[in-house]
């Protein structure tokens, strides 16, 4: 046998047991790997359909703003779209499932049982031929030492019967290796061929998977991002809503009174002709009436004191704005009746005084609930002083809230320090720096200080 026939019969044995030994292990961790890839892609599924229900969400919520409608029906879009391509991304691992891993498995398991016995019968059937051969050869050696004496033209016709069959059998042992390395090698391509179509299949779906992906999204994307593109962009309706709102408002026929009403009462009517009463009830809430304003009657020492006291009273009611109006407090109701000069009043209202100065016992001024003027008795209110806020000491100067709300210990210089709004989010402008100041005003600080002064000259008088 020579040396090529050899070496034929080994590439079939090899090839055999490549596909028993290498090309089955792979196939069943193939099928493993095949599980676990199946697996990952059904949790990237549920995780991508679960975030893009959180994006519809959202976007439902945005439906209801009228400037970001539009936005949260393009969400909702993206989010429908999404699905869509995570369900054609399931199909095309169920068919993956049942083309590949399922066939894989079965295959496994047949093709062990079928290559064992090819092998086998192979190996058998050589070992077979081989030995017939082997025997022919053996025979024709004894037949030639005995065709080596006197009659060896005797032998001469069986040499020749054994070297025919000698070569017979070398051409079908040579046809047998041939035939079974032919049918090995092809065993071996239909197993890589099979699992090569397979992937092939798989990846034609993966391709119609992407260009249905790509139809989905590729085709509304441009409407989607001209939507977002513009965030000044306002809806016609919102615009209109917005100038309406900028614009004055009609006023109604009430308000429109009022106002005339208001207008002409700018120039304040004339006093009431008799003198306003004194309530015999005055004495009980304070023994020593006295009027808010000082009255002409009265003479310039007391009313400059009394005007003096109203000024200081605003003043520390009020902190630094000394130049508020003087207030009373009504202590007893009145009712105005037919007359449209006087004011009606509760007891315990608080009334502007728009003139200073008492007429006969009159005073004019405007309620402060109703906005109302007109004259009423000066006798029925008392000087009304705002309460004090503060109980700390009327001259020192006022501080802002950021100040007074810093520990004690830190340096002037820290309290004075600029204080920085930070940026705002979703814009690439930097804000400038707003500056909060805490130093009070120099001006009200001068007041403040002169009406304290006056108040201590009162004080030791």
């Amino acid at each position: 046998m020579s040396r090529g026939v050899e070496d034929v019969s080994k590439l079939t044995e090899s090839t055999y047991k490549n596909v028993m030994e290498q090309f089955n292990p792979g196939l069943r961790n193939l099928v493993n790997l095949g599980k676990s890839y199946e697996k990952s892609v059904t949790a990237m599924n549920l995780a991508g359909k679960a975030y893009f229900e959180a994006v519809a969400k959202i976007g439902e919520n945005a439906t209801v703003s009228p400037v970001s409608r539009e936005l949260g029906v393009v969400l909702m879009e993206i989010a429908e779209a999404h699905k869509k391509v995570h369900n054609e991304l399931e199909d095309n691992f169920k068919r993956f499932h049942k083309d590949i891993i399922t066939e894989l498995e079965k295959k496994t398991e047949m093709d062990v049982k079928y290559m064992n016995a090819t092998f086998k019968r192979y190996q058998s059937e050589h070992k077979l031929k081989q030995d017939s051969l082997e025997r022919s050869q053996t025979d024709l050696k004894k037949l030639r030492r005995k065709s080596q004496g006197k009659h060896s033209s005797k032998y001469e016709i069986k040499e020749n019967e054994y070297m025919e069959t000698i070569s017979s059998r070398q051409v079908d042992m040579q046809k047998f290796i041939a035939d079974g390395c032919k049918e090995a090698l092809l065993e071996e391509k239909r197993r890589f061929c099979f699992l090569a179509d397979k992937h092939c299949m798989f990846s034609y779906q993966i391709v119609s998977f992407h260009e249905k992906a790509k139809d989905m999204l590729a085709l509304r994307l441009p409407s989607w991002q001209e939507k977002c593109g513009d965030i000044g962009n306002v809806p016609d309706s919102v615009t209109t809503m917005i100038e309406r709102l900028s614009t004055t408002p009609d006023q109604s026929p009430l308000v429109d009174r009022r106002n005339r009403n208001n207008m002409d009462s700018m120039v304040p009517p004339p006093a009431p002709p008799l003198k306003a009463q004194i309530s015999p009830l005055a004495t009980m809430f304070n023994p020593i009436p006295m009027s808010p304003i000082t009255s002409s009657d009265r003479n310039s020492d007391q009313g400059s004191i009394g005007e003096c006291s109203l000024s200081r009273s605003t003043s520390q009611s009020s902190g630094l704005n000394v130049g508020r109006k003087t207030k009373v407090r009504t202590i007893f109701p009145h009712t105005a009746g037919n007359n449209e000069t006087l004011l009606s009043f509760d007891d315990g209202d608080i009334i502007v005084l728009l003139i200073q100065e008492e007429k006969d016992g009159w005073l004019y001024g405007e309620l402060e609930r109703t906005r109302q003027r007109g004259w009423f008795p000066s006798s029925y209110c008392r000087p009304y002083t705002e309460p004090v806020t503060s109980n700390s000491n009327l001259s020192t100067p006022v501080r802002s809230v950021s100040m007074a709300s810093l520990p004690k210990q830190q340096e002037p210089e820290e309290v004075d320090a600029p204080v920085l709004l930070p940026p705002a989010d979703y814009i690439d402008e930097t804000p400038q720096s707003t500056v909060i100041s805490s130093e009070p005003s120099p001006k009200n600080t001068r007041r403040e200080s002169v009406c304290h002064g006056e108040a201590e000259a009162d004080s030791h008088q």
